[in-house]
């Protein structure tokens, strides 16, 4: 399997999947329909991990790593993300998740010996930052204080996700995908359920129409067991920084997804601030003076 080729599968699915959680939003509560989706997601994983029969974790250390990355990537990220969510477009969500790259550079320069910042990249953070800065005013002016409640919940969430992404390529090269993804994604929902049923009430009760059921599981299956595969795997072959560049590109797909299915619009300095956080992040990671390393095998 080629790493260029997994790349742009893991833009075109991550791409989509912004849709089907603005779709699901519209029926399901934010932390219980992402703890929901993780529940099916694991319990896919764990299975494969079953049958290759592979061998769970048995030492605290990766264990402790495991619950670490979970909470970072799934609980604290997606919670965060389907919250905001609910208030913001779906093409705006993504384009705010694109600073991924901009907070995993300053993180992997101390975790990842080869992967330290320079002049460009330190620019491109700038640039990054600045972005997010006039999205920010663009919502607080013209959506209020929710939309910008929103905003700033996404790109919390994406400082926890780029740190679990460099913990991931610093320490969990050892770890099966299957394994990693699974482990991460059952101490992620923990939180995510512990939060959404006392707070949401019994998803039995909820409003489960046909469009919620196919958001869920498009989510759980595509957007989750066979993309949180390829990534771990992709993790494994390419520089971190790489990988996090398909935060730059999943912005493309779903503003163009979000207006041709959902009819969302694009005020100028949601346009503006989303070409400086691309701009930002394509100099973090497309100007090197080194080339990628070998892939591990």
């Amino acid at each position: 399997m080629k790493p260029r080729l997994v790349w742009l599968l893991l833009c075109v699915i991550w791409g989509s999947t912004w849709l089907f959680i603005k779709l699901g939003l519209s029926d399901l509560p934010p932390f219980t329909f992402a703890g929901i989706r993780f529940v099916i997601a694991s319990v896919i994983l764990f299975a494969i991990v079953k049958a290759r029969r592979l061998s769970l974790p048995r030492t605290r250390a990766d264990r402790l790593f495991l619950a670490i990355t979970g909470v970072l990537s799934f609980s604290l990220n997606y919670g965060l993300l389907f919250w905001g969510e609910q208030y913001i477009s779906s093409g705006l969500a993504a384009l705010l998740q694109a600073t991924i790259p901009a907070f995993g550079l300053v993180i992997a320069h101390f975790y990842l010996p080869g992967e330290q910042m320079t002049p460009a990249k330190i620019f491109g953070v700038v640039m990054g930052v600045a972005g997010v800065g006039v999205i920010f005013s663009s919502q607080l002016s013209l959506a209020g204080p929710r939309a910008l409640a929103g905003c700033a919940a996404l790109v919390v969430g994406s400082a926890c996700a780029a740190y679990a992404n460099v913990l991931v390529k610093a320490r969990g090269a050892k770890l099966d995908p299957a394994i990693l993804a699974g482990g991460q994604m059952f101490f992620g929902l923990i939180p995510l359920l512990l939060i959404g049923i006392p707070l949401e009430g019994n998803p039995l009760h909820y409003r489960w129409t046909g469009m919620a059921v196919v958001s869920l599981f498009y989510l759980a299956i595509v957007g989750s067991v066979i993309a949180f595969l390829l990534y771990y795997w992709l993790v494994q072959h390419m520089e971190v920084t790489n990988t996090m560049l398909i935060a730059l590109v999943t912005p493309v797909f779903a503003v163009i997804l979000g207006m041709l299915v959902l009819n969302e619009e694009l005020d100028w300095r949601t346009v503006a601030g989303g070409a400086m956080i691309m701009s930002g992040i394509g100099l973090i990671v497309l100007r090197r003076a080194k080339p990628a390393p070998v892939p591990l095998g």
